[in-house]
């Protein structure tokens, strides 16, 4: 009985075999119009040609990136000074003078409680009002501005909490003072065809808020020191979000 099966499995090693020379065969004959090689030393020298001509091509786009490297370093305008300047007073990274408006936002007197029709939220400075002041004195032409002392950027972002302010880490409690260096002419116009500002005086001649705008003859504006990294959401590492 063993012998038997000895026998059948030596029969089909060979049939195995002798199959996959059958094959090797037929495709070494398959010529497919001339295009494949006939036999493995044909094989290695169409390679070997083809190795040499992709480095060819190789040498000839290195060649292409060194003349283009040589034209950007030679073309390529420099910034000029004004330019770097004007950089640096958008992204806070220089220190701002010059005439302006000095902006005082504040909560209302503890008297006007006693108004009739006035809820505690009526009485206290909201985001959205210095947001309006902050957004009608950039479209008013301000060079620069400060909230609180703190420069204002394009990534800055302040968040009132009952009547607190947070601004690049720190907590600042009303009176909210904005200064902001430009034309005063322009910069009081912008303010007084804001919607958002006009309803906020609204509330000041109703409970009282404070508000206050007054030109500034020379102001200093410091230079902002925070952080300027972005910071964003990540996912946590090992996280699969499309399972």
């Amino acid at each position: 009985m063993n012998r038997r099966l000895r026998q059948s499995a030596t029969v089909a090693c060979v049939l195995a075999a002798s199959g996959l020379l059958f094959t090797a065969s037929a495709q070494l004959a398959d010529t497919k119009d001339g295009r494949d090689p006939q036999d493995l030393a044909e094989l290695v020298t169409t390679e070997s040609d083809r190795v040499a001509d992709l480095t060819d091509r190789m040498n000839e786009l290195e060649a292409e990136i060194d003349d283009l490297g040589k034209q950007v370093g030679t073309d390529l305008p420099t910034r000029s000074a004004d330019l770097v300047a004007d950089e640096s007073v958008v992204t806070g990274a220089a220190p701002v003078s010059g005439p302006g408006l000095r902006v005082a936002l504040d909560d209302a007197p503890a008297s006007s409680q006693s108004i009739a029709g006035a809820r505690p939220d009526d009485l206290v400075v909201h985001q959205q009002d210095v947001q309006h002041v902050i957004n009608a004195l950039w479209a008013g032409g301000a060079e620069a501005m400060t909230l609180q002392g703190e420069r204002v950027t394009a990534t800055s972002a302040f968040r009132c909490s009952g009547n607190i302010l947070l601004l690049h880490g720190k907590v600042f409690s009303p009176p909210y003072v904005i200064e902001a260096v430009g034309d005063p002419e322009r910069l009081r116009a912008s303010l007084d065809a804001d919607p958002g500002v006009a309803i906020y005086q609204q509330y000041v001649d109703w409970v009282a808020l404070g508000w206050s705008v007054k030109d500034a003859g020379t102001l200093e504006l410091p230079a902002y020191t925070g952080s300027s990294e972005m910071k964003y959401a990540t996912v946590p590492a090992g996280t699969d979000v499309f399972s």
